[in-house]
């Protein structure tokens, strides 16, 4: 559900990352590309509303209303929205992906591997 949400609101290089059993704090982590403040922002909206209709009902949201970085914890799920300099210079793909057996990178449809994982 929230891959598909955030493709349809047009984010880009969309990864889903596992982290049962490899973190403490979150078992799966999605990173996603927004070109503008306001495009990342609606996403954030529109994620935390179809977060609440699933029933999760702990939903907090840092960063929103104008950040390079928006983050969404929902507790097993950690959402991680980015304009494309901050996802850059943070790199949380290569900081998680690098050690992990499956990264999956959903580009507008298409699945490609990630630096230092494969495609699931």
């Amino acid at each position: 559900m929230i891959t598909e949400s955030l493709d349809s609101d047009k984010a880009e290089q969309i990864v889903a990352i596992d982290l049962a059993g490899r973190a403490a704090f979150t078992d799966r982590m999605v990173i996603a590309t927004g070109l503008a403040d306001r495009q990342i922002t609606a996403m954030a909206q529109r994620l935390e509303k179809k977060l609440h209709e699933a029933g999760i009902k702990r939903v907090q949201v840092e960063g929103a209303g104008g950040s390079d970085w928006v983050l969404i914890d929902a507790g097993d799920i950690v959402i991680h929205l980015f304009k494309p300099e901050a996802r850059g210079l943070y790199g949380l793909e290569k900081m998680w992906g690098a050690e992990l057996d499956e990264v999956a990178i959903l580009a507008s449809s298409t699945i490609e591997p990630a630096p230092g994982g494969e495609t699931g």
